[in-house]
This record gives C-alpha cells, structure tokens and sequence, in this order.
C-alpha cells in the first residue's frame, strides 16, 4: 500500500518539483498539490490522507495553523518544510502537533525517509532546525525551570542529551546502557510530563515548560 501525500506551498515551482520528486519513489502516491494550509486542511477532512507536506508561511493558512487542525481532527500527520528564515514559527508547530521539521534545501533521499519515518508513527527533527530552536530558546531566557523532583537522576541525564540533539544509539555509547532500557527511560519521561516525543523533551528540558 503507498504513502498517500498531499504537498502544500504558495510558490508553484516548490510545489510541483516536489510532486514530481516524489512521484519518482514507488511508495508514495502524490494525490493533491494545494496552495496554502487552508485548502490542505479542507482536503484533508474530506480525504484519506497520510501525510501532508506543509510549508511555513502561506496565505489564507500558515503551516503552523493546518497543523494544529489537522492534528486535532484528522489522522493525517503533517511535516513541516521549512526555511531558516521561518525559524521563528518552529516552536508554535511542535506545540501544534508536527510530527516532523525538515529544511527545503535537503536531499530527495532526506525527504523521502522523513515521509515514511513519519507514517511509521516517528518524529522526524533535523540536526539543524533543532540547533535553531535551542539557540532561539537560550535567547529568549524563559523564566521557569524543570522540576527536577519529578524525575530520577539517569532520566535527567537522558533528557540533557536529547536536549543535545543525541540518539538513542549516541546516547546508549555515552551512559554505557543499552538502546532498549533507553527507550523505557524516555516512555517514563512522556508518561511524567505528557509530552508525546523526543523533540518535545528537548523543549521541556530547555525551558521548564510543555510544549
């Protein structure tokens, strides 16, 4: 069964390359191109689709905006491209629900293995983009801290290096556990906070508040 895509960007160039790039891969199946969030996330309600390529700034819609919606009232999960210059958007998508923040200038490879990754049910955050999220965030000094009482001391030792923008495997190398008792680690750090991934964690830890 193919990976049902929907792509939506204003500038019809971006739109239509991507549509061509991702009709060449045998797993996917391009069924819409649209120009803003709005008109993605009207499709989206009426359509079966499983992941939606959504840009940042569009008209009528931002990405950050479809995003919430069609988090909250449709199973489609959406994927965020973005630019360096929307940097300022990214925290209001992983608040919103995006399952994945991947730039515009990557490799056709790149892009596919996120779309797939996210249809598995993964998040997908760029080395990058994350950078600019913890720069953002040291900037911005927020005021509230974690609770560090709400978790023990190799949790906290976890949350630092995801913070760090470390998988699980560099992380497993580094505290000489395995990849698996890891992995229990981080599902008792969503189940404390409610958080929902990774990326979330790194934010939680950064500022004290849940995104």
């Amino acid at each position: 069964m193919k990976i049902k895509v929907i792509i939506a960007d204003d500038n019809s160039f971006i739109r239509e390359g991507m549509k061509i790039i991702l009709s060449t891969y045998e797993e996917f199946d391009v069924i819409e191109t649209v120009n803003d969030g709005l008109e993605a996330v009207e499709y989206c309600k009426t359509h079966e689709v499983d992941v939606a390529l959504l840009d940042v700034r569009m008209p009528n819609m931002n990405g950050v905006e479809a995003t919430k919606i069609l988090s909250e009232q449709t199973k489609t999960k959406p994927l965020i491209l973005t630019t360096f210059d929307d940097d300022e958007y990214i925290l209001d998508a992983v608040k919103n629900g995006a399952k994945g923040y991947l730039l515009k200038n990557n490799d056709p490879e790149r892009i596919r293995d996120a779309i797939k990754s996210v249809y598995n049910g993964n998040t997908v955050m760029q080395d990058v983009v994350l950078d600019k999220i913890k720069s953002n965030l040291i900037e911005s000094k927020p005021e509230s801290k974690i609770d560090t009482s709400l978790f023990t001391e190799r949790e906290l030792d976890i949350m630092g290096l995801i913070a760090k923008g470390l998988s699980n495997k560099e992380i497993s190398k580094q505290l000489y556990i395995s990849e698996g008792t890891i992995a229990n680690y981080i599902t008792s750090i969503l189940g404390k906070t409610g958080l929902q991934h990774r990326t979330q964690i790194a934010i939680y830890y950064l500022t004290g508040r849940v995104y």
